[in-house]
């Protein structure tokens, strides 16, 4: 088998873990396998680089501050080699632009366009495990990064480019759950879930994988392993499609988001465009929208309302203010303190009145919905924070515990 393993910044976070990691690299190889691996900084090291960088100055130039942080998955790279040479592997580290990924010309967020595989592929030819630092490519005559969740991309990206056979992301947490388990002690880890599943999951607020990793993964078809660097245990396979029981259950997993603020424009004249507007400052403005809903109140007026992170709420509330005169709307009010939990299932497609049956736990629970979006497979409802816990810990108990889970 041809597999991409990635470790992220807990998994070496320490000369003690990278031993571990690089017990684990040596396996796969001797087992027959051609192995590539993609690592993370070691754990706060970025963290402390962008420290070092805002103790000169407080706007650090963006390409400079990209070639600093890069050195953080190079130093993991090269003692993780190191540790396999130790075990008699051969093994040799890469920069992203030795690995050839090359990116878009943008710092600090950047999207990868190409991966030159001939380097790769010449090293896993020659029996070179290839340790390639994550997170990072090129740009013409620039080191570039990409941004949060770069690494696990990074990882993804290479599988599909080497047309490995899985993509095993390694991290401080056993697989998927239904759940966090911090929250509901109840909660179980997931045998396996679709892309789609994921993708919902991963944006929706779960953090085990980002959702550029998991969208790569879905765009080219790669098969993902979540597991654990600091166990045996099976971890969690997602892969394109699910055949069977599993697509009977029409919940998979709850995902939660909590410091999410609502904004209300109330009394919005449709014929001044005045939605069009009022998001398209708001996306040039760089605030980041999710739920929407509109409502006619009476006619050619229409209230609507949507939510943002609780710490853009001030700026997007700036922006709706500014535009007051122009769009000719009545009132703009904030509200605070609210959370979103969210459930997903490729399931729910085969299975309609989900939704319904999510509200109807929420009521019996004393929860109020304060907006709602869905999708084929999902449901979200905008909470009070403060009745998080009561709603995730109902809803979990019905649909994935109880008699709405499909378990007999």
């Amino acid at each position: 088998m041809r597999i991409v393993q990635k470790y992220g910044g807990t998994s070496v976070g320490s000369l003690e873990r990278i031993e571990a990691v690089a017990d684990r690299v040596a396996k796969t190889v001797q087992a027959g396998n051609e192995c590539a691996v993609v690592v993370s900084a070691m754990g706060k090291t970025t963290d402390q680089l962008v420290e070092l960088a805002k103790g000169l100055t407080n706007k650090p130039d963006a390409r400079e501050l990209d070639a600093l942080l890069s050195t953080g998955e190079q130093v993991s790279a090269a003692l993780l080699s190191m540790a396999l040479h130790k075990r008699n592997i051969t093994a040799k580290s890469y920069t992203g632009w030795q690995a050839g990924i090359e990116t878009e010309a943008i710092h600090g967020t950047a999207r990868m366009t190409n991966v030159r595989t001939e380097f790769l592929e010449q090293a896993l030819k020659d029996g070179i495990v290839p340790v390639v630092t994550g997170f990072q490519g090129i740009a013409g005559d620039s080191v570039t990064t990409l941004g949060r969740g770069g690494s696990d991309t990074t990882a993804v990206v290479i599988a599909a480019a080497l047309d490995a056979d899985v993509c095993e992301i390694y991290t401080d947490v056993t697989g998927v759950f239904t759940t966090d388990p911090r929250t509901v002690p109840n909660a179980r880890k997931i045998k396996s879930l679709q892309h789609e599943e994921m993708l919902e999951l991963a944006t929706l607020g779960a953090q085990v994988l980002h959702p550029r990793a998991v969208e790569n993964a879905k765009k080219f078809s790669v098969r993902l392993v979540v597991k654990s660097s600091f166990s045996e245990e099976e971890g969690t396979e997602i892969v394109a499609d699910l055949e069977g029981l599993e697509l009977q259950k029409p919940v998979t997993g709850i995902a939660t988001e909590k410091s999410v603020a609502r904004i209300a424009v109330v009394g919005v004249p449709v014929n001044r465009h005045g939605l069009a507007k009022m998001f398209s400052k708001l996306a040039e403005e760089r605030v980041n929208v999710d739920v929407i809903v509109q409502s006619v109140v009476k006619e050619r007026v229409v209230d609507v309302s949507f939510t943002v992170q609780e710490q853009d709420v001030d700026e997007a509330l700036a922006v709706v203010e500014g535009l007051r005169t122009e769009l000719g709307f009545e009132d703009v009010i904030k509200e605070s303190g609210l959370a979103k939990i969210s459930i997903v299932g490729a399931g729910m497609i085969s299975n309609p009145g989900v939704a319904g049956e999510m509200f109807e736990i929420l009521a019996s629970a004393d929860v109020t919905i304060k907006m709602v979006s869905t999708s084929e497979i999902k449901v979200s409802c905008i909470i009070p924070a403060s009745q998080l816990a009561t709603a995730v810990s109902s809803v979990h108990s019905a649909f994935l515990e109880g008699v709405l889970s499909g378990s007999k």
